[in-house]
């Protein structure tokens, strides 16, 4: 089921364009809605690893354009949002990521998005610390904290922070990952009449990255909260 939700995905991506509709009517939702709909969105955007635990070394990159899709719980509070013009169910958010490697096993990373047709505009970067490094006949473990932010929308202010614990093993040139963690969500209207949210999600994710030597390929699969993604990257890996 994964891996054919990870292919749809990928053909997604490849033959439909993303979706279009600007935020602008956040007034339109009640002030309950407008928790549902941050829900959403701190889905959405906030950071997704897309790369396996062990460090990268010294020096060494991993450089992606990435593409994530997430299935939204509440669609028709979406469509309100972006006054009846958005009507899917998902959200295909398009990404330039990158990871580098830093001295004593850290790592960084970042990414940056605009979605085509929207307002919307997101950032997001990490740090992660593998205090197992990992080797041949043990997997590495690695500690992260990440953070996202939306610009853009003039009645939304929402930035996630991230803490999870991550799993991988190497096997030639694939390297299956698992980790868990929680995102901490503020979201605030900027309209008359409506209040800041401020919650805590839980978080799952699984992947795959098959590294080829001249081409980068990864596969992973998130539930954030209450929602679903599958992302897709490929790039370079040194």
């Amino acid at each position: 089921m994964m891996k054919k939700s990870l292919m749809l995905c990928v053909l997604g991506c490849l033959v439909q364009p993303v979706w279009a509709g600007s935020i602008d009517n956040i007034g339109g939702l009640s002030q309950s809605e407008f928790k549902l709909f941050s829900e959403d969105m701190g889905s959405v955007v906030s950071y997704k690893p897309v790369s396996p635990s062990e460090p990268l070394g010294v020096l060494g990159f991993d450089l992606g354009l990435e593409f994530t899709s997430t299935t939204l719980q509440h669609k028709d509070l979406w469509k309100t949002a972006t006054s009846g013009v958005f009507t899917s169910s998902s959200v295909i958010v398009p990404k330039l990521h990158a990871h580098l490697g830093l001295p004593l096993n850290f790592d960084v990373g970042a990414f940056i998005s605009s979605v085509p047709d929207t307002n919307i505009k997101v950032f997001g970067g990490e740090v992660r610390y593998a205090f197992v490094e990992g080797g041949t006949a043990i997997p590495a473990i690695a500690v992260r904290g990440s953070m996202s932010k939306v610009t853009g929308v003039d009645q939304l202010s929402l930035n996630t922070k991230g803490l999870d614990v991550s799993i991988s093993k190497g096997f030639a040139m694939f390297t299956p990952y698992a980790g868990i963690g929680n995102v901490w969500v503020d979201s605030t209207p900027n309209v008359s009449g409506m209040s800041k949210e401020s919650f805590t999600q839980s978080k799952f994710f699984v992947g795959g990255n098959l590294n080829l030597g001249l081409v980068n390929f990864d596969l992973e699969y998130d539930k954030t909260g209450s929602a679903q993604s599958y992302s897709v990257k490929a790039g370079f890996r040194f």
